[in-house]
């Protein structure tokens, strides 16, 4: 291999300095310096025909988008590409696990909190007419944010719904049905009250009134599953289905290029058959084909050790 390409040597290696930090790839790029490259050259989502007409047929009929497929196969990363190409901003991100609730993704609020300085007010007051303003402990999570009354839809990303409680896409059926929500905090206050409450992702607020949130037009709402349980008929229903495949040869030889640019593209064959080869016989994503790829361009000698690291299987359980 390279003699210079090991930045950490270890052992009894004296502290340095990097005097040239390694450039990212332009999937790992954050700040500022993603926006620029989203300006400049956005990272591209390569789509097959019949794919992307499903993808349409959602946004048409204003329904939930359910994805689909292995590991690596840009399940999560199609919610990007639909919010970058169409200018409907930031994604929302939901993020299931096994405790994740409606509730959680609707809103949340820090009854404890408001509790603690109202007392603290008081106290410090002498008064019982200090009360916070019950806004600032309500936060509305991505789901609810993706509900706000808009003339644009936001674009919603329910990723890994099959990690959730079983009941939650039936939970999930009545909101997306109906569009609206109750916020009950709120609406004990009254229905000629508006409250400011923060939205997800950001430190602006908006006016709930009545304690209810009704949308204006149906968020596109991208929902990714890796097919660890089935969902509920009703639920798959009120859904537009999308299996996505993996790639295969040609297509990698696209996303690479399309990535890493025409001159790495053309000397990335040898790679790509070696990953489609080692695929055939364990799990493995692109982002992994990438990385060789990236690493290779970098100076890095990618041998079989190297490729051994990188195209370790996603099921391979340490011994």
């Amino acid at each position: 291999m390279a003699q210079d390409w090991r930045l950490f040597q270890g052992g009894d290696t004296q502290p340095h300095d990097v005097e040239t930090w390694p450039t990212a790839p332009p999937w790992r790029r954050f700040g500022d310096d993603a926006r620029r490259r989203d300006q400049q050259r956005p990272l591209p989502y390569l789509i097959s025909d019949e794919d992307r007409d499903v993808v349409n047929m959602a946004l048409h009929l204003h329904r939930p988008l359910l994805v689909t497929g292995r590991p690596g196969t840009g399940k999560s990363t199609l919610a990007h590409a639909i919010a970058r190409e169409l200018k409907l901003g930031e994604v929302l991100h939901w993020p299931v696990n096994s405790r994740s609730t409606l509730t959680e993704g609707l809103y949340s609020y820090d009854a404890v909190g408001r509790l603690r300085e109202a007392s603290l007010k008081r106290r410090a007051e002498e008064t019982a007419e200090a009360e916070p303003d019950i806004g600032d402990y309500l936060r509305l999570g991505a789901l609810g944010t993706a509900l706000l009354p808009v003339d644009k839809p936001r674009v919603l990303l329910v990723d890994e719904l099959d990690k959730g409680d079983v009941d939650l896409p039936n939970d999930l059926l009545t909101v997306f049905e109906e569009g609206e929500f109750e916020i009950p905090e709120l609406a004990r206050l009254g229905e000629d009250r508006t409250i400011q409450v923060q939205i997800s992702g950001t430190r602006k607020k908006a006016g709930i009134p009545g304690g209810w949130v009704s949308c204006r037009v149906f968020p596109v709402v991208v929902i990714t599953s890796n097919g660890e349980r089935e969902f509920p008929p009703a639920f798959l229903r009120r859904c537009v289905r999308l299996d996505l495949k993996q790639p295969d040869e040609q297509q990698l030889q696209r996303i690479v290029t399309m990535h890493l640019g025409e001159e790495i593209g053309a000397r990335a064959q040898e790679l790509i058959a070696e990953f489609v080869d080692r695929r055939s016989e364990r799990e493995l994503a692109t982002d992994q084909l990438l990385n060789a790829v990236r690493l290779r361009s970098s100076g890095v000698r990618v041998d079989q050790d190297v490729l051994d690291k990188l195209f370790r299987s996603l099921n391979e359980v340490d011994a």
